[in-house]
């Protein structure tokens, strides 16, 4: 258990979870798009949620700016969640604007939502779990694409429940966060998930 619980830590890394989530959302949609938009959309996510927050960390490695080389201090996190933030404002107000995908488009509003909100609560000298941020607001996002498309996913669902558990049980024994760290990420990733629902998914499931 000691050596399995790491490999959820790295798996639902944060910075992967928006991967995930643009493959799953048009592994059950591809049907009504061009591949040629599948392909751009994929694409600008990689780029803009994975590749540029990664430069990102190696350069204010370089710079001085960030000294832990795995798990960064309060302080540290600060810069990058603000970056991040940013690059998902550009994501949702111009990628997002010539293809329409509303399901991915309040998704990474939540998304939005959620860092900002732990960047808010970092200014006020507390971390939240980005791991259960991004892990919890997976499985919100399946749940929600399971109620919009009417496809039962409850295998899948459960499994996620599951792995979220695993990565919680990983922060916490690596005593990378504590129980009230963990809980305000779970938090922080399902609420604003949840709201956004009002918006997309309650109006549709009642038509």
């Amino acid at each position: 258990m000691k050596r399995l619980l790491p490999v959820f830590s790295y798996i639902f890394h944060p910075l992967f979870i928006p991967v995930y989530a643009t493959l799953f959302y048009f592994l059950i949609t591809q049907n009504f798009f061009y591949k040629h938009e599948i392909y751009l959309v994929f694409l600008q996510v990689l780029i803009l949620t994975l590749l540029l927050p990664i430069s990102l960390f190696y350069l204010l490695r370089s710079l001085g700016l960030i000294k832990s080389k795995r798990t960064l201090e309060s302080k540290e996190r600060r810069l990058p969640l603000a970056f991040y933030s940013l690059l998902l404002f550009v994501l949702i107000n111009q990628s997002f604007s010539s293809i329409v995908v509303p399901e991915l488009y309040y998704f990474f509003v939540g998304c939005l939502i959620s860092t900002l909100m732990a960047l808010l609560f970092l200014l006020c000298n507390f971390k939240a779990s980005l791991h259960m941020i991004g892990t919890t607001a997976l499985v919100a996002f399946v749940i929600s694409i399971s109620a919009y498309y009417h496809i039962r996913f409850l295998n899948l669902i459960a499994f996620l429940i599951v792995c979220a558990g695993f990565t919680a049980s990983s922060r916490l024994f690596s005593k990378q966060h504590n129980s009230a760290e963990v809980l305000l990420g779970v938090l922080l990733g399902i609420l604003p998930q949840v709201v956004l629902w009002a918006i997309w998914l309650l109006p549709k499931s009642t038509l």
